[in-house]
């Protein structure tokens, strides 16, 4: 990527957002494009200033954090979605998961976190990460579960997911076209009854198809 990563920052919270504003800001290579402290002012604020990065919180004062965060990536694939939480509960996780989210952060995590997450989003918008990922995954597959036979490319598909990476990272692990990526995707969720990465994730943790040792989302 070329240039500073451009962000605006969502917060209802006055001081929590002149906060965070100032913590990107003293980052030489992400610059604060827009501000707002409601969900509702933040698609303006992202079609007037396209940024590459919005970061939000969960708990906004007019709207849902992560029902903007889902509404945001069905208008804009691309941008990069980071989520603040004050709540590090594994559900609040898994529904920042299944928004479309790129990052989850506690707002208690370290600065270098939370401008981690920024650069990951900027580069990865469509794959996900979040600290402590792999154990909530752990604690939700803790049932058993009936046996199921995955065919090999099956079990690559389904690795990859587990990674975080998205449907053109996995055709281009596979060496197959991203429509071809995208039939495999749809066909293990078929097998698995799911509906998306987080139901396939969990479901194939209580089959036991993959293990709770997770390797670390890049």
């Amino acid at each position: 990527m070329s240039g500073p990563i451009t962000v605006v920052v969502v917060d209802g919270h006055t001081l929590t957002r002149y906060g965070l504003v100032g913590l990107v800001s003293a980052d030489a290579e992400i610059t604060v494009v827009g501000e707002c402290g409601h969900g509702a002012e933040a698609p303006a604020q992202i079609a007037a200033a396209h940024p590459d990065v919005v970061v939000l919180d969960v708990l906004l004062p007019d709207i849902d954090g992560l029902q903007l965060a889902r509404e945001l990536r069905d208008r804009y694939p691309a941008l990069g979605i980071v989520v603040l939480t004050a709540d590090n509960q594994d559900d609040v996780l898994f529904r920042a998961l299944e928004s479309g989210a790129s990052a989850f952060v506690a707002k208690t995590a370290p600065n270098a976190e939370l401008l981690g997450a920024i650069r990951h989003a900027a580069v990865a918008a469509s794959s996900f990460t979040a600290t402590g990922l792999a154990q909530a995954l752990a604690r939700r597959g803790r049932t058993g579960g009936k046996a199921l036979t995955l065919s090999p490319r099956e079990r690559e598909v389904l690795a990859l997911l587990a990674r975080g990476r998205s449907v053109p990272s996995i055709a281009g692990e596979m060496y197959v076209s991203v429509s071809t990526a995208k039939t495999y995707v749809a066909r293990l969720y078929e097998k698995l009854g799911a509906t998306n990465r987080a139901n396939a994730i969990m479901t194939a943790l209580r089959l036991g198809l993959i293990t709770t040792e997770l390797p670390a989302i890049a």
